[in-house]
């Protein structure tokens, strides 16, 4: 039996598990490739105009050019090597700047302007398409030709004022989940603003009703404080959610089967994270839609976020069945 004497369980995790491999004096494949090409490339061009071409002016363009391939694939810029972040870059500035809804428009282009509009509007918008398509009343949110993905909150442990066995813990029991998977998950955890308004107000409501004085004058000296620290400072949330996604059994990615899949590995998580004192909540689709929509407009006003919620299915295809109360959500 583990007790509060033990050692807090600890591993080592490395900060480069992320990083493709390095394969040639420290260089990673595309690193090499990248060299070996530019490398092969000035060979070829030596080989080309040595004979007209003194070995003086050919160094003197090559070696420009050969530290400019190094400093392209070694130096870094926003955590990217400069020749990942050139490709995103030219990538972002080639992509459309303008996007509309795609349930507006037809087919995969944007129809342009009638003939008789003589002003020139610039380009037109491109369809901007979102990776959920349709969200059922079950939850299960559609992701096409990438599968059916569902959505659970998750409550929070105070890990730090835990002592090492109840620490030791924890973690075991974090750890049965984690070697359990059988499919792709994600755990997101997101932050946003809190207002305190609405529990200030309920809080201050409730203290004239507490049996002895002293406890009313404490109420509402802890509102007042409360206020204060609202008003000083931004006061931030975290919500984390698990998302578990089946990928798509065929090739049109709407399957009934994966959606109860998914529904009961968000079920079976429940189960297995209450060991960790953790509360699993797979979330319906009204909640799936909230936080959908939290998460694309997270300075928004919590207030509408909240009034937004779904009521049966949420989908751009108008011809997507709405199932009944009786009947098994379909994706």
């Amino acid at each position: 039996m583990r007790g509060d004497e033990e050692v807090p369980l600890s591993a080592r995790v490395p900060a480069d598990v992320e990083k493709p491999d390095k394969i040639l004096f420290g260089l990673t494949a595309r690193q090499a490739a990248i060299l070996g090409v530019t490398a092969l490339l000035l060979w070829g061009g030596y080989q080309l105009t040595h004979a007209f071409v003194p070995p003086v002016v050919f160094a003197a363009v090559a070696i420009p050019v050969g530290g400019a391939a190094f400093a392209l694939v070694t130096m870094r810029r926003d955590g990217l090597t400069l020749d990942a972040w050139l490709l995103a870059a030219l990538k972002q500035q080639r992509s459309p700047q303008r996007l509309v809804p795609a349930d507006s428009v037809r087919g995969d282009s944007v129809p342009g302007a009638p003939a008789w509009v003589a002003a020139d509007a610039g380009p037109l918008p491109a369809p901007l398409r979102l990776p959920a398509e349709a969200i059922s009343a079950g939850g299960a949110i559609d992701l096409g030709q990438q599968g059916t993905a569902h959505a659970a909150a998750c409550s929070t442990v105070n890990f730090g004022l835990r002592s090492a066995g109840e620490q030791n813990s924890l973690i075991a029991g974090f750890s049965r989940w984690l070697h359990s998977l059988s499919g792709p998950v994600q755990i997101v955890v997101r932050a946003e603003r809190l207002d305190l308004e609405p529990y200030l107000d309920a809080l201050a409501d409730e203290a004239g009703g507490l049996p002895h004085p002293a406890l009313e004058q404490a109420c509402c000296g802890h509102v007042e404080f409360l206020r204060e620290l609202a008003s000083s400072r931004d006061l931030l949330r975290r919500h984390v959610t698990v998302v578990f996604r089946q990928p798509a059994a065929g090739p049109r990615g709407r399957d009934v089967s994966a959606a109860l899949a998914v529904a009961r590995r968000a079920h079976e998580a429940a189960r297995a994270l209450r060991g960790c004192e953790v509360v699993v909540a797979p979330l319906d689709g009204a909640a799936a839609h909230a936080v959908l929509s939290a998460a694309a407009d997270p300075n928004g006003d919590p207030s509408a976020t909240r009034a937004g919620t779904a009521s049966g299915v949420v989908t751009a295809q108008p011809a997507l069945h709405r199932p009944g109360a009786d009947e098994d959500p379909e994706v």
